[in-house]
């Protein structure tokens, strides 16, 4: 019970709903499940690939001194001395052979575009933080976090049930995609001085936290639109409160009051896919 416990914990929990969003906010905004089994081994599968790429991302930035103990974000297992990289490494392996397994399921309901979108979303999971061309530090993981916990993964969705493209699936995951990219800025905004002596080019080091912070503010604006573009309907713009009193606390936050941004961010998530199923029954 105690490694159940610890390998829990290793797999960031409280982060995994930005990947389960855009599943749940594409069926809502497809309006129907017509085949359960294939939603469920669809929200598996994407969690799967989440944990994956946290996973990878706990050890290559380990491996590159990016973490280290005592850090000011949520404790990572490597630089705490918790696990070692072998078994961290057993760990990748492990969750994407989960994700491989799931994956064919889908491949077998959906074909090759499905087949594309699972070589695709394993490929960026792996390359947010793995080789020296990887994507956190190029600066470029904001634009595929977006796609592929966003409409990519929400589109897909609706795909592997009707075989066809939904736009408002398609928005919907705009929604969803938008505000992952706020939890990953809010992480980015935090680690911004320890990213920048790393050689870790990200949105906040590139153009500082003055940018980063607008930049969020103009994403939050375009969650909410995309919310009301996808479920055609006005009342979904009180998305809008929830989303500036958090867009206040990340401008005022310091420190670790980073970390309470990064997990309200996630909450939400929550919160429109909320929003979105009271839409759907209403």
């Amino acid at each position: 019970m105690q490694k159940i416990k610890l390998w829990f914990g290793v797999c960031r929990p409280y982060s995994l709903f930005v990947s389960a969003s855009p599943v749940i906010a594409g069926l809502l905004a497809f309006g129907q499940v017509l085949d359960i089994p294939t939603a469920v081994v669809t929200l598996l599968c994407a969690m799967s690939l989440q944990v994956f790429s946290n996973l990878v991302n706990d050890y290559y930035d380990f491996v590159r001194g990016c973490d280290k103990a005592g850090r000011s974000g949520p404790q990572r297992p490597l630089a705490e001395g918790i696990v070692n990289e072998k078994q961290m490494r057993t760990a990748c392996i492990i969750a994407l052979s989960v994700a491989l397994l799931l994956g064919a399921y889908l491949v077998w309901v959906g074909g090759w575009v499905i087949l594309l979108v699972g070589v695709l979303s394993a490929l960026f999971a792996w390359l947010y933080t793995a080789t020296r061309f990887s994507l956190a530090y190029l600066g470029i993981a904001d634009i595929i976090c977006f796609l592929f916990y966003g409409p990519v993964a929400s589109a897909g969705t609706v795909f592997l049930q009707c075989h066809e493209f939904s736009l408002a699936a398609f928005y919907a995951g705009c929604a969803c995609g938008c505000i992952a990219v706020c939890v990953l800025a809010s992480n980015n905004i935090r680690d911004i001085e320890d990213d920048r002596a790393v050689g870790k080019r990200t949105f906040p080091v590139r153009f500082g936290k003055t940018a980063a912070l607008v930049g969020v503010a103009l994403i939050l604006l375009a969650s909410v639109a995309f919310a009301v573009l996808g479920f055609r309907t006005l009342w979904l713009l009180v998305l809008s409160v929830p989303a500036v009193l958090l867009y206040v606390l990340l401008v005022k936050a310091e420190g670790k009051k980073y970390n309470k941004c990064l997990f309200r961010f996630v909450l939400l998530d929550a919160v429109f896919v909320v929003a979105f199923g009271l839409t759907f029954l209403l």
